[in-house]
């Protein structure tokens, strides 16, 4: 019979794993973690099982289980205690994230600590900008407060700064002001592609973050555009972002490949809130094998261009790699 036979190389494990394609590693995992402004609270996240805000004399732990999973990379988000109309607690000396970042390089100095670079979990208002007299998104007037954030958090040790504001020009305001600073040698990782995506309800939750009037269609992007990617693409590669990130990421794999076929940076998926917290209801429900499925996730976003992929899913992941779940 004359036809191809592609079940040669489906016939056991072993021939399956040395002709696979993509392949999934603790190295590619960047870990989340919601850090509070408050004494002993360990507060499970009711929309995201398993995520947590913790206080600063509670992350101790959590950076030890972290780091003994394999982790070498954490991004820091921060929960104050005041916020203000123009998010100071985002770039004080002794903000939250800058703490934490503090804390996290003393216990672990080769733990990559990446900075989310937003005034929306600061603002009293919940929007990662200042507001005019109307309730609108002023861009220019919020770049400096950026700027100022971003110089914060390097200098509490963080290693990669990753702005999610979305405003106009952001990169370029960062990047010149790192360097102004003397942190030339401090990358930014762009959140340039980010969707006004309904998939972030649960992330809402857990910084207490969401908007108290209006959203954020504004400046964040329309889900059903895909050429306007490779636009912001083009201006934060401009700009100077060294890496550039995708959010969200199952919705938007395609955004993910176009990012990966037009550039030559590193490509970051952002596996976010709403998509762990789906996968994780329906595993507790006993509908989906939780371990196949977050692994057949995790590939997705590897095959369709992601270098690394930030998820709440991380320490899992490292648990079903130990064991071989693939």
């Amino acid at each position: 019979m004359n036809f191809d036979r592609h079940r040669r190389l489906r016939s056991s494990a072993v021939m399956r794993d040395m002709v696979r394609e993509t392949t999934l590693s603790k190295k590619d995992l960047i870990y989340p973690i919601f850090v509070i402004e408050q004494d002993n609270i360990r507060n499970e996240v009711p929309s995201m099982p398993g995520v947590y805000q913790l206080s600063l004399n509670m992350l101790h732990e959590e950076l030890k289980t972290t780091y003994d999973a394999g982790i070498r990379a954490v991004m820091f988000f921060g929960i104050p205690n005041e916020k203000d109309a123009c998010g100071t607690g985002a770039f004080i000396d002794d903000g939250i994230i800058q703490k934490a970042t503090r804390l996290s390089k003393e216990l672990y100095p080769d733990m990559l600590v990446l900075a989310d670079t937003c005034l929306c979990e600061y603002t009293d208002h919940g929007h990662c900008g200042v507001l005019d007299d109307h309730g609108h998104v002023l861009n220019d007037e919020t770049l400096p407060l950026l700027v100022k954030t971003a110089v914060s958090q390097a200098k509490a040790g963080a290693d990669i700064i990753a702005p999610s504001n979305m405003m106009d020009g952001f990169v370029q305001a960062i990047r010149a002001g790192l360097d102004e600073a003397g942190f030339y040698h401090i990358p930014i990782m762009s959140y340039g592609i980010k969707y006004a995506s309904a998939f972030y309800g649960p992330f809402r939750d857990a910084a207490e973050s969401t908007p108290g009037q209006g959203d954020r269609k504004g400046y964040q992007m329309d889900p059903a555009n895909r050429l306007e990617a490779m636009r912001e693409l083009e201006s934060d590669l401009a700009e100077g972002c060294d890496m550039m990130i995708v959010k969200p990421a199952l919705s938007y794999l395609d955004i993910i490949r176009d990012v990966r076929n037009h550039s030559n940076i590193p490509v970051v998926a952002y596996n976010v809130s709403g998509e762990y917290a789906m996968t994780k209801a329906a595993a507790l429900n006993g509908w989906i094998d939780e371990e196949r499925i977050v692994m057949e996730q995790m590939i997705s976003m590897k095959r369709a261009g992601a270098d690394m992929i930030i998820t709440y899913f991380a320490k899992d992941i490292c648990h079903y790699l130990d064991k071989g779940v693939y």
